[in-house]
């Protein structure tokens, strides 16, 4: 099991659910902000924000879940609906590598037909051909494998680092609370099956991320029920390397609602980096928020600015199409008095 892990130099000082709820909804904005960012500095005090090149990869876009807030998924019978040739799939690959990627992440939905050999395969075929981390396969995707297969969730992450898995994403955590996951995507997982995978990612010795999709069918209670329970399994496991909160975007999806303000994301993600005391990294998400917004992350909490996002598809199904390539990154992180430097999926340096 992995073990390392930063944490607070006190574990008595840490904050409560109380004291978490009570700065959420009281704070003063701004003093909210100056205490996320001085803990950030506390954990990098180097000026220094990180990023990935890599390429988000939907390997296929047929799903039987369903979830209210997705407006990609098509069921199996659609006329739009794709799985990915291996001809295809090379294809990004390379102009990944062309572009000075180090990794792909590939997640697709919950198809119905595809056997465990199938994604055993496409991870081979990947590894066999080509230097880059795979970075694969959210919690959600790994119970809907095990259940088709009649297996057990340490069999098929087995059998997949085997193949080539690498990492796996913290995707479709949305809120790890199971009233809000019925409303919302009550053919996923549930919140105890996510964290059951993630747990048994880190014992096998994959790292993961975690994520925290919200603006939906939750309320702040709900939350920080879901950062607290991220903390307490990154205090067994130490296996999670960052924290990706970002904002639901309702435009095409089954919930009609307001998007989440700017101000409603960086009071979420401040009050994230303060609670995931054990957690070096804390993501900004210019993909849902934009460059300028996400450049104020960098004062409320994040030292990440994510991916270059070469390809991604689900975010720009709901309607919301920011891109940036990898030199506007570096300006835009350089304009906020940060050095930008490219990292690897578990923060290593990327050098030459």
């Amino acid at each position: 099991m992995l073990t390392e892990r930063s944490g607070p130099s006190d574990r008595s000082r840490r904050l409560t659910f109380p004291e978490a709820a009570d700065l959420y909804a009281n704070a003063d904005f701004y003093e909210l902000g100056r205490r996320a960012h001085e803990v950030r500095m506390r954990k990098h005090p180097e000026p220094v924000v990180t990023y990935v090149v890599d390429r988000n990869i939907n390997y296929s876009n047929v799903c039987v879940c369903g979830c209210r807030f997705c407006a990609f998924f098509r069921p199996p019978d659609h006329p739009e609906a794709y799985v990915l040739s291996r001809q295809e799939l090379g294809a990004k690959i390379e102009e990944t590598l062309r572009l000075g990627g180090t990794q792909i992440l590939l997640q697709g939905g919950h198809h119905p037909l595809l056997p465990l050999s199938f994604y055993e395969e496409m991870l081979a075929f990947i590894k066999e051909r080509y230097p880059i981390h795979i970075h694969a396969f959210s919690p959600p995707e790994i119970v809907h494998f095990a259940r088709l297969e009649g297996m057990g969730i340490p069999e098929v992450l087995g059998r997949l680092r085997a193949a080539g898995l690498d990492s796996i994403p913290g995707g479709g955590a949305e809120i790890l609370v199971d009233s809000v996951r019925r409303k919302v995507s009550p053919g996923k997982c549930t919140a105890g099956e996510w964290l059951n995978v993630m747990e048994e990612a880190h014992a096998q010795g994959l790292r993961t991320t975690a994520t925290m999709m919200f603006g939906h069918e939750e309320g702040p209670v709900h939350r920080l029920e879901h950062l607290f329970a991220l903390r307490e399994l990154q205090d067994r496991t130490g296996g999670f390397t960052a924290f990706i909160p970002w904002a639901f975007q309702p435009t095409n999806t089954a919930i009609s609602r307001f998007p989440e303000t700017a101000v409603s994301y960086l009071r979420l993600l401040a009050v994230s980096r303060l609670v995931l005391d054990n957690f070096d990294n804390v993501q900004a998400s210019w993909v849902t928020m934009g460059p300028k917004i996400a450049q104020l992350a960098l004062q409320f909490g994040a030292n990440d600015f994510g991916s270059t996002m070469i390809e991604e598809n689900v975010v720009a199904a709901a309607g919301v199409h920011f891109r940036m390539p990898v030199d506007e990154i570096r300006r835009v992180i350089r304009a906020c008095g940060f050095q930008p430097r490219q990292r690897t999926m578990d923060y290593g340096r990327v050098t030459g």
